[in-house]
């Protein structure tokens, strides 16, 4: 569970709640006929927008914000330098005893494709297909979320100018002017809430999970590439763990030539 979503949407929620019943009460910003405008619109553009398969597809994306995947990707780098050392004493073959110790799928998946003697092209080219595919997936994830988000606005306007037109069209009780502008108001509001507290933020959030399982998967690309040219474990780890340091920033990108990942020297 990501407790880190859950308490900027709580967080989120309060401080909106908070702020109007400083000045008001609730009732004030309930409005059903906006509220209908901004989610029903908002759903009904997407639909538009996308086929109906890639909509499916959300729903499990939706829960992903909420459920974060726990990752070690040093504990990973250590487990491929294991059976790096395991191949290299005992041959290729010999990584069939450490496949059912290891956890991580995508991992499991390539050293079963080299114990069952899959050239090296072969491998490369399954393993970054999977890549490429997952990337897919969650890029379309995002990008339906993100249009979401500009969706939501834009409706929030159309509601106001609905509730504006039909505010100007009566004008014959001047008191009955501002609780209808605030109405008119509240549309915009509600699409501002659900754009920025939600799909915004679900967007910037998935996209940092994409990255973060394209970078495992990067990760074990290289060390399966590493496994199979019989490298020093020891000159594997470094390498490797130098690769995710630099890519979190903790040393520089500017690595030398004999540090650099196999991918990076093709």
């Amino acid at each position: 569970m990501d407790f880190a979503t859950i308490a900027g949407i709580v967080a989120g929620i309060g401080l909106v709640l908070s702020s109007i019943l400083m000045n008001s009460g609730l009732t004030v910003f309930w409005n059903a006929p906006s509220a209908m405008i901004v989610l029903g619109g908002t759903l009904a553009a997407t639909l538009v927008a996308f086929p109906f398969s890639e909509l499916m597809k959300v729903i499990k994306l939706f829960l992903r914000v909420f459920l974060e995947r726990k990752s070690d990707h040093y504990h990973l780098i250590n487990t491929m330098v294991e059976v790096c050392d395991v191949a290299r004493k005992g041959g290729v073959l010999a990584i069939e005893s450490k496949l059912g110790e290891i956890e991580n799928e995508f991992l499991k998946k390539g050293l079963e494709m080299t114990v069952d003697g899959k050239d090296e092209a072969t491998v490369n080219s399954l393993l970054k297909r999977e890549i490429q595919q997952i990337r897919k997936s969650h890029k379309d994830g995002w990008e339906i979320f993100k249009e979401m988000g500009t969706f939501a606005p834009a409706f929030g306007m159309i509601g106001t100018l609905i509730g504006l037109i039909q505010m100007l069209a009566d004008l014959s009780d001047v008191n009955s002017v501002g609780p209808k502008m605030a109405i008119a108001l509240i549309t915009t509001f509600y699409g501002a809430v659900v754009a920025n507290l939600i799909f915004i933020p679900m967007t910037v959030k998935l996209k940092r999970r994409s990255a973060t399982e394209t970078l495992e998967m990067n990760l074990v690309l290289e060390g399966i590439a590493y496994i199979r040219k019989g490298v020093n474990p020891r000159f594997m780890k470094s390498v490797l763990e130098n690769y995710l340091d630099s890519y979190h920033g903790k040393k520089d990108k500017k690595e030398d030539e004999g540090q650099k990942p196999v991918s990076e020297k093709k």
